[in-house]
C-alpha cells in the first residue's frame, strides 16, 4: 500500500501582466502527474531548477493548492485549503528539512525551543524536555547543546538541529529539499551517513529532492526524473542512474563533474 498517493497532480500560475495590453497568461509548473510512494522507502527526486521538483513536494505536503489532481497520505485524502489546524494530522505525519540551514531557525530561539515547537504546535503529549534531549543525542548532539542559539552553531550542527525538529514528533515521512547542498563537502557527508544511518534504525519513509547524484543515489531506492513540469522517467535508482532510457537522464548525468585521474 502507497504511504503517498498523488493523482494527476498539477499546478498552473498566473503570470503577471508586464502592461495593460498584455493578456493573461498562465505558466504550468507541475503537469497532470501521479506518483507512489510506498511506506518505508526512500523517494530521490531529480531534475534542473525549474524542473517542478518542490512545486510537486509542496503539493504532496499540503503546502500549496493543486490546480488538478488529489493527494492522499495514509489513505486520508489532503485538503490544502483546510485550515491549519485541520491539517494537523498531516503535520503530524511528516518532517521537512530545508535548504539552508541558518535561514530556516529562528534566531531568538534556543536549539532546544526549535526542535520542542513541533511538539508544542502538534499539542503531542509527553516530556517535552526529554524528548529534546533524546533527538539531540540521536542526531550526535550534546543535549547540553540545547541552551544555545542558532549563530553559536557551525553550518553542519545547525543542519543537525533542523534534521531533529524534523523528527522529534515521530513523523512517519521525513522530506528533504536540497537538504545538503548548502553545506561543505566535509559536513555534507557527515550529514549524508546521519541520515543513512536514521534510514537504518527507523521506520522512516525518505522523499528527497536534489540537485546532488551522489545524494540520491546514497539515500534512495527510488528515483524520478522532472523536466520542465513533467516526469520523463522514475524506477529504481540502479536502474535510472545506471541505465538511464531518456536523453534528459542521460544529459543530467553526464553533466556530473567527474575529477581525471593523474596520470603516473
Amino acid at each position: 500500500m502507497s504511504l503517498i498517493e498523488a493523482r494527476g497532480l498539477s499546478r498552473d500560475f498566473v503570470v503577471p501582466k508586464r502592461s495593460t495590453f498584455e493578456r493573461t497568461r498562465r505558466q504550468t509548473a507541475l503537469a497532470p502527474t501521479d506518483l507512489d510512494v510506498a511506506e518505508g522507502s526512500s523517494v530521490g527526486i531529480i531534475g534542473e531548477s525549474g524542473s517542478g521538483k518542490s512545486t510537486l513536494v509542496r503539493l504532496l505536503l499540503g503546502l500549496d493548492t493543486p490546480t488538478t489532481g488529489t493527494v492522499d497520505v495514509g489513505g486520508r485524502r489532503v485538503d490544502a485549503t483546510a485550515s491549519a489546524r485541520s491539517l494537523h494530522w498531516l503535520r503530524r505525519e511528516t518532517g521537512l528539512v530545508f535548504q539552508d540551514p541558518y535561514a530556516s531557525l529562528d534566531p531568538r530561539m534556543t536549539a532546544g525551543q526549535i526542535i520542542r515547537e513541533p511538539l508544542w504546535a502538534l499539542a503531542i503529549d509527553g516530556d517535552h524536555a526529554a524528548r529534546v534531549r533524546e533527538v539531540l543525542l540521536q542526531v550526535g548532539l550534546d543535549p547540553e547543546m540545547a541552551e544555545r542559539y542558532p549563530h553559536e552553531f557551525s553550518g553542519g550542527q545547525r543542519q543537525r538541529i533542523a534534521l531533529a525538529r524534523a523528527i522529534v514528533h515521530h513523523p512517519r515521512i521525513l522530506v528533504g529539499d536540497e537538504p545538503l547542498s548548502a553545506l561543505d563537502v566535509t559536513v555534507r557527508a557527515q550529514i549524508l551517513d546521519l541520515l543513512v544511518e536514521l534510514r537504518r534504525t527507523t521506520d522512516l519513509t525518505l522523499l528527497l529532492v536534489s540537485h546532488d547524484i551522489g545524494v540520491v543515489q546514497n539515500l534512495c531506492d527510488t528515483v524520478v526524473v522532472m523536466k520542465d513540469g513533467h516526469v520523463v522517467e522514475r524506477g529504481s535508482t540502479a536502474d535510472v542512474l545506471l541505465r538511464p532510457t531518456q536523453d534528459y537522464t542521460r544529459a543530467l548525468l553526464a553533466a556530473i563533474p567527474v575529477i581525471p585521474h593523474a596520470e603516473s
